[in-house]
C-alpha cells in the first residue's frame, strides 16, 4: 500500500509535510522547497566513486581512484552525508521510518533519472548478515532497491548475494581496516545472468563494501557494476 499505486490516494488524503521543518511538502515530497534546496547536494564529486571534491572538474577522479581504481565502475550519490541527511538516513536505517526511506528513494530516483547512462538490467541490494537483519528487522538497502525498482521499472535481485561473515560496523573502522573487514564477507548465491547491474545501499563511506561486492560479482561474469547510494560521506 505504501509503495504501490494506492500511495497516490494516501498523498491526496494526507498531503506531504516536510520531514525537517513541518511545512507543506514540495512537488509531492516530504520536504518543503527551502529544506530541499538547502540539502547538501553532491554536485562536485569524483566521477568514479562520487567522493565530494573541493571544486568542479568534469569527469575528474579523486586521487584514490587514480591510484587504486575500485572494482565498481561508477557510483551515483545525490547527497553528501552531512546534517540533515545524516539524521534522515538514521531515522530510516535505525528507526524503521519507512516514510523517510520513501523520501530518500525518491531523491535518489530523481537524480538517477537525470543521468545520461543507460539503466542497469537489475538492482542488487547490499545484503546484511542474518544476525544484523534479525537485530534491525529489515534491510534498508532492500527497501531502497524495491522502491527504485518500482519507480524505474528495473527488476530487483534480492537474493543474488549474501553476507557469509558477520563483520564489525564499518563506521567504527579506519579506511585500511574497512578493506580487511569486508574481504571475503560476501558470496554470490544466485548469480544474475546480466552484463550490467547496480548495487543499492544507503551510504557509501570509503567504498570498501561496494568494491568487495563488485569484485565478487565480476568474478561470476558481470561486466559492469555500478553503485547507487543516497549519500556519500566526505
Amino acid at each position: 500500500m505504501v509503495y504501490g499505486h494506492p500511495s497516490r490516494l494516501l498523498r491526496w488524503l494526507f498531503p506531504p509535510v516536510c520531514s525537517l521543518c513541518g511545512a507543506s511538502g514540495h512537488r509531492g515530497l516530504d520536504l518543503c522547497a527551502d529544506c530541499l534546496s538547502e540539502l547538501p547536494h553532491n554536485r562536485r564529486c569524483c566521477g568514479h566513486c562520487a567522493l565530494p571534491l573541493p571544486q568542479a572538474v568534469p569527469e575528474a577522479s579523486c586521487g584514490t581512484c587514480q591510484r587504486h581504481p575500485p572494482c565498481f565502475d561508477r557510483c551515483l550519490a545525490p547527497l553528501i552525508y552531512e546534517t540533515p541527511v545524516r539524521e534522515l538516513i538514521g531515522r530510516f536505517k535505525y528507526g524503521g521510518d519507512l516514510a523517510t526511506g520513501l523520501l530518500l528513494a525518491e531523491l535518489l530516483g530523481a537524480f538517477v533519472e537525470q543521468q545520461p547512462e543507460p539503466y542497469p538490467e537489475v538492482l542488487v541490494p547490499v545484503p546484511l548478515h542474518p544476525q544484523r537483519l534479525r537485530e534491525r528487522g529489515f534491510n534498508q538497502a532492500m527497501e531502497l532497491a524495491r522502491l527504485l525498482g518500482h519507480r524505474l521499472g528495473i527488476p530487483v535481485a534480492g537474493q543474488a548475494c549474501r553476507r557469509v561473515r558477520a563483520t564489525a560496523p564499518q563506521s567504527r573502522l579506519d579506511k585500511r581496516a574497512r578493506r580487511r573487514n569486508v574481504r571475503g564477507a560476501f558470496d554470490v548465491q544466485r548469480p544474475p545472468q546480466v552484463r550490467h547491474l547496480t548495487l543499492i545501499d544507503d551510504v557509501m563511506t570509503t567504498g570498501s563494501t561496494a568494491d568487495e561486492l563488485a569484485r565478487v560479482l565480476k568474478g561470476h561474469g558481470t561486466a559492469r557494476v555500478d553503485v547507487w547510494v543516497c549519500a556519500r560521506r566526505p
